[in-house]
């Protein structure tokens, strides 16, 4: 079973770091066999940590685990199986991001073929469904990324006052790009009130770089690697 690397933003700098204001590595324990970790997400809602996870090949279910203090336990003061609803035919399922915003649990995928656009669904509350459209933009365009971005290893988060997305540059395991949402066009920009590139250090030689996940506590921005 893999385990978490666990990163923080080492505030006034450009970099997150390996350790840093954080327990180093964390477990996942009591996952399903058919948990996919290859397809994963983590969000902080203000009040616990989580982390989330296809279902085998499902495009549809999601296990759903809590931070109990020492692991990423599953179904630990969670609904343990979720259902994704109403998406378009054409959603690529093969990555997502979640975050909380405060308000609504959100989670995004992508478009396929076009990835650079999201599809965007909330948790409808009283219920394990996470619904496209629900209290959202259903799609949004991310904008102005370099050319060398790669989309396939991308995450999102929100810190309290900003929408944020990030993705690696192509053939990098160390540096980020950041954009932020900008309400005046509905979409996420490179740039925007954002550290435009950010700086990976320390990772650990056993780090699995090909997916990462990140979401911020209310005090620290938070990185993830799983462990190979």
């Amino acid at each position: 079973m893999p385990s978490l690397n666990q990163f923080a933003y080492v505030a006034g700098s450009t970099n997150y770091q390996f350790g840093y204001n954080s327990i180093p590595n964390i477990t996942i324990t009591g996952a399903p066999a058919d948990a996919n970790l290859a397809r994963w997400s983590m969000l902080h809602d203000n009040a616990a940590y989580r982390l989330y996870c296809f279902k085998g090949s499902s495009r549809d279910a999601l296990y759903q685990f809590g931070f109990n203090g020492t692991s990423y336990a599953y179904g630990h003061n969670s609904i343990a199986e979720l259902r994704l609803e109403g998406f378009p035919a054409d959603v690529d399922a093969s990555s997502f991001a979640m975050l909380h915003d405060g308000a609504d649990y959100r989670l995004y995928m992508r478009r396929l073929g076009f990835r650079q656009t999201l599809y965007q669904a909330a948790w409808v509350p009283g219920t394990n469904i996470y619904r496209f459209g629900h209290n959202s933009i259903p799609q949004i365009p991310v904008l102005e990324f370099p050319g060398d971005t790669d989309w396939s290893r991308w995450a999102m988060l929100h810190d309290g006052a900003n929408y944020r997305f990030y993705a690696f540059k192509l053939g990098s395991n160390t540096q980020l790009y950041q954009g932020a949402f900008n309400r005046a066009n509905n979409s996420y920009q490179f740039g925007f009130n954002s550290i435009r590139e950010l700086t990976l250090v320390g990772a650990p030689a056993g780090s699995d770089t090909g997916s990462c996940a990140m979401l911020h506590d209310n005090s620290a921005y938070r990185f993830y690697f799983q462990t190979r």
